[in-house]
């Protein structure tokens, strides 16, 4: 479909050229201001060409068709016409209420230092997954038709004030997922293990991770979850439904993104004021690149069992020292899984706890089922999978394999693993 866009983009490159040569063969000493308000119209034009591409290859035709018509270019203008009859090719997903979600940690990448026998050797090997086998993951996801959404783009809050689902507009084939990290702190245990140390904003703005090597050289890059599927998202624009990344599960005891930002933890910390102030321009363009934040407790708590006391003064710690850095948010992803009911539809006390504190969509787990969700008059709730070396063993054994319908297991798994 984008071959009609990019046949029109073509004219319109042609078109301006042959304009200049005519403009040159009458006229061999062109006004120079004439010709740098041309240069200026036609980078104009090839930014706006390249948005309205970007939104279309996200599935937002409304907004492309919109851009393209209200354009000055008459060149764009015409890209309505093939914009429309690429809307026409997508209908909404049948079962809004069967949508998978995956979950990760973060990603290892130097197995032969997190997977040397040390006290947490085993944790890693049991909840993370390698950098080389999260390549491969992604690279199967989009192999096989699936878009990552947003949890709100197909459920949300009606005029009325209740729950809804929401049509997700695909093309035939292509499959909605939400995908979520959780744990993006960095924590101080995983230091010198392997992993990427902190997320940073390069001189461009872009968020790269910042990946201290086994020879303590210090790289810049891409080597956790979200810089990946940024960095995938980039080079596949429709593998995101209207720019849709992820969710990110945030803790706070030891702060967020590998800063130190916890003043109840850290409160000697000469770097405190300066480890916000980053963090929180870190998460600021990682909600403009399509991410959205959810509470996973300030102090990864057992949610579901813990006494209520415990529960208030946890989320008080999150309101005051995680939600300032990356804004208010409706998702709450339970740590553990430790969900407040087991199938049945929420009530109670701590329903009505998280409810007053403002969250609306609710994430367990559950390893045996492809996807279960359940919707209440204002909640949205959903499990997820687990994506780690305990369930890819399980599949390997074939226990009730759920992952074979994202990948083959066997097929991603890192040699690495001992």
């Amino acid at each position: 479909m984008r071959n009609l866009r990019l046949a029109i983009a073509l004219g319109l490159t042609l078109s301006v050229a042959g304009c200049s040569a005519a403009e040159d063969s009458s006229n061999p000493a062109p006004d120079p201001a004439a010709v740098q308000k041309a240069e200026q119209e036609k980078a104009r034009v090839e930014n706006v060409k390249a948005e309205i591409n970007r939104l279309a290859d996200g599935y937002d035709y409304d907004g492309a068709i919109r851009l393209a018509k209200k354009d000055s270019s008459k060149a764009l203008n015409q890209m309505v016409g093939g914009l429309e009859d690429e809307k026409e090719q997508v209908s909404a997903w049948e079962d809004p209420d069967q949508i998978p979600h995956l979950f990760f940690h973060s990603l290892v990448v130097d197995p032969e230092r997190a997977f040397d026998d040390g006290s947490s050797s085993q944790g890693y090997a049991n909840y993370m997954v390698t950098q080389k086998e999260f390549t491969a993951i992604l690279e199967s996801l989009y192999a096989r038709d699936y878009v990552l959404v947003n949890p709100e783009d197909f459920a949300s809050v009606d005029d009325d004030g209740k729950m809804e689902y929401r049509d997700i507009m695909l093309p035939k084939d292509k499959k909605p997922l939400v995908l979520s990290v959780d744990d993006l702190s960095y924590y101080e245990y995983m230091e010198n293990d392997g992993f990427a140390s902190k997320l940073v904003l390069d001189g461009d703005g872009t968020v790269r991770n910042e990946y201290v090597d086994a020879q303590g050289e210090t790289q810049i890059g891409a080597f956790d979850v979200t810089t990946m599927v940024d960095d995938f998202i980039a080079e596949h624009p429709d593998f995101t439904y209207r720019d849709a990344r992820g969710l990110i599960a945030m803790t706070g005891y030891n702060g967020v993104f590998g800063y130190r930002t916890s003043a109840s933890q850290y409160p000697e910390s000469k770097t405190l004021k300066a480890d916000q102030k980053d963090a929180k321009e870190i998460a600021e363009a990682m909600k403009d690149s399509g991410w959205v934040f959810a509470s996973h407790s300030w102090g990864h708590i057992a949610t579901g069992t813990v006494s209520m006391g415990r529960l208030e003064r946890d989320t008080k710690l999150w309101k005051d020292e995680v939600q300032p850095l990356v804004g208010k948010t409706m998702h709450y992803i339970y740590p553990f899984g430790s969900d407040i009911a087991q199938t049945q539809s929420y009530s109670g006390a701590r329903y009505e706890f998280f409810k007053d504190q403002g969250f609306k969509y609710f994430y367990g787990i559950d390893g045996t089922i492809r996807s279960w969700m359940q919707q209440g008059d204002n909640y949205q709730r959903q499990m997820r999978i687990n994506v780690d070396g305990l369930q890819m063993a399980k599949e390997q054994r074939g226990d009730r394999p759920v992952l074979e319908t994202f990948f083959n297991v066997q097929d991603v798994i890192d040699p690495a693993r001992k």
